[in-house]
């Protein structure tokens, strides 16, 4: 099963600094200058790489508070569209009655056409019965009351 490289991580920033300062102190206890020079750039190299370790990390926290903010702001903003709308289609039925009997056709038409395409049938169904259900609403005031 192949896996994205960015989902695979051997080491944190952390584990790359501990063995920077475990070749470190190899570096310090060795004898002869070949073993020093490996070690050294054997710190240099997992030094670096704690850096864009590090780095990474920051950023991955960072998108993910980004991500986190942008869906509680895409929530809310849902949430208060819904209201509006229910709003706006409660004020609706409440007229139904005194709207002409054309822009009720056309409003139907509308309305029946934003359910999915196969279900359009079924959703135009639902809504004449809800609109036969509460016809006589506005004289009762019942229409505001279920809306809110």
């Amino acid at each position: 099963m192949n896996r994205p490289l960015e989902s695979v991580r051997l080491f944190t920033s952390k584990q790359y600094l501990a063995k920077a300062v475990e070749y470190g102190d190899l570096a310090k206890a060795s004898v002869g200058s070949a073993k020093i020079n490996e070690f050294q750039e054997l710190e240099a190299r997992f030094s670096m790489l704690a850096v864009l370790a590090d780095n990474d990390e920051l950023l991955r926290e960072e998108n993910a508070v980004c991500r986190t903010q942008q869906d509680d702001t895409h929530r809310t903003t849902l949430a208060s569209e819904d209201q509006v709308l229910r709003c706006l289609g409660a004020a609706l039925i409440m007229q139904w009655n005194t709207l002409p009997a054309k822009l009720q056709r056309e409003l139907f038409e509308a309305a029946g056409d934003m359910g999915e395409l196969l279900d359009t049938s079924a959703l135009r169904g639902q809504i004449a019965r809800f609109l036969h259900t509460h016809k006589n609403d506005e004289n009762n005031g019942g229409a505001k009351e279920r809306y809110k």
